[in-house]
């Protein structure tokens, strides 16, 4: 018997410990990952990843998809759980730097963007996904306008995803005198992802096309031909690099980083603006802007906040329609005023 109860009693104790360690190892391995995708520091660093999609698969980090069903109007991803990238994430001391900045000196900013996400998120993602496209680049608009279809840049770039003219047309937008279509958020969004696609087809790295977006399919060529690589990131150590383009994929990747769990970053107590809900109305020519809102019962700047493509607040006479967006519910009221004499004569 004493013999028995020894054997019995060591066994019980080995399955005991054997599932304490096995618990232990488990919230080890979950911290582990944790770490590795959101506090990388001096003690873990990734190193850089080739751009090229066939070399991604031994370095790549992409959780599994999350098993949780969330909300659809939630836009980011609850703290609790890995965030899923489908672009290639490096961190390394230009990502920090950016990182850093986005929590101090441009924190005001970036809050803003995050905010505003909400409300552009949901209208960018489904062209995208029509075009088999990464949702990562929403992330683009952000760094690129902020989600602005107002911004503006130097370089006279303009709307949510800053196209210069000569692209813009290319692209099948337009750039008219009363009308720029670069500030249309579903117009835009169609021209970039048909954009990134063709640069995605000539450079087979997601690093380069979108380096490419900021500074040129052909100077990307031309220094990919000099230098014989086409490592974004061994070519954006050479001299001739764009110094703009040189920080545009770390700004990238650090707005993914943050925007995808905000939370941990320290962006809290966020204010998320909400979707306009609205139906198109085709608007005759002679349409002023200002007359309309009056008609149907809404602010002009309402209005005109819906349809910023709509730079001087009128559709001219000689135009025979355009389609603009009105709030849900007033198309009754918008029909009675395209037919009521009131449209302005210009």
């Amino acid at each position: 018997m004493t013999q028995a109860y020894r054997i019995f009693v060591w066994t019980s104790t080995k399955i005991f410990f054997s599932s304490i360690l096995y618990k232990v190892m488990k919230i080890f391995i979950s911290l582990i990952f944790t770490l590795s995708v959101f506090v990388p520091n001096q003690f873990l660093r990734a190193a850089p990843i080739s751009t090229s999609p066939k070399q991604l698969a031994p370095k790549l980090l992409t959780p599994p998809p999350l098993s949780v069903v969330t909300p659809k109007k939630l836009i980011y991803t609850p703290i609790n759980q890995g965030p899923y990238f489908d672009l290639p994430i490096t961190y390394n001391s230009k990502v920090k730097k950016w990182v850093s900045f986005y929590q101090k000196n441009g924190r005001r900013d970036f809050k803003r963007w995050l905010e505003r996400s909400s409300r552009y998120i949901p209208k960018i993602l489904p062209v995208l996904e029509s075009k088999g496209l990464p949702k990562d680049l929403v992330y683009l608009a952000m760094i690129e306008s902020g989600f602005s279809p107002h911004a503006v840049s130097s370089a006279e770039a303009v709307g949510y995803w800053q196209f210069i003219k000569p692209t813009a047309n290319r692209y099948g937008l337009t750039t008219d005198w009363w009308l720029d279509e670069r500030r249309d958020i579903i117009k835009s969004t169609i021209a970039a992802a048909t954009y990134l696609n063709d640069l995605y087809k000539m450079f087979d790295s997601w690093y380069l096309a979108v380096a490419a977006y900021n500074t040129g399919e052909g100077r990307i060529k031309k220094l990919i031909q000099r230098h014989n690589s086409t490592n974004y990131w061994t070519l954006a150590k050479k001299r001739d690099f764009p110094q703009e383009t040189e920080q545009y994929i770390p700004k990238l990747i650090a707005a993914m980083l943050i925007a995808k769990a905000p939370k941990l970053y320290g962006f809290r107590d966020l204010n998320p603006q909400q979707q306009i809900s609205y139906e198109f109305f085709t608007a005759p020519g002679g349409t002023d802007l200002e007359n309309l809102s009056l008609y149907i019962g809404i602010d002009k700047e309402t209005l005109n906040r819906m349809n910023p493509e709509i730079i001087k607040g009128f559709i001219p006479q000689y135009v025979s329609s355009h389609k603009i967006r009105i709030p849900k519910g007033a198309l009754a009221k918008a029909k009675r005023f395209a037919s009521s004499g009131l449209v302005l004569s210009n």
